[in-house]
């Protein structure tokens, strides 16, 4: 397993993780109360879908600046 060094993650000072946390499941209630259940896995499979695009992105441009 790797160690992780988290003195390069500092705490982000007022940030409240729980109250993230709480908001943003909220806004998530939100968004899919009234959906079908197959809505809310359509939802989800393009969300995936669009993280892991955004992870490829950072991934490629870290790759090239690093270069």
């Amino acid at each position: 397993m790797t160690k992780i060094d988290w003195s390069k993650y500092p705490p982000i000072p007022g940030f409240n993780s729980l109250e993230w946390k709480r908001e943003t499941q909220k806004k998530i209630y939100e968004e899919i109360k009234d959906m079908t259940w197959e809505e809310q896995r359509e939802r989800l499979c393009r969300n995936s879908e669009a993280f892991q695009e955004s992870q490829y992105r950072y991934r490629t441009e870290r790759k090239a600046s690093e270069i």
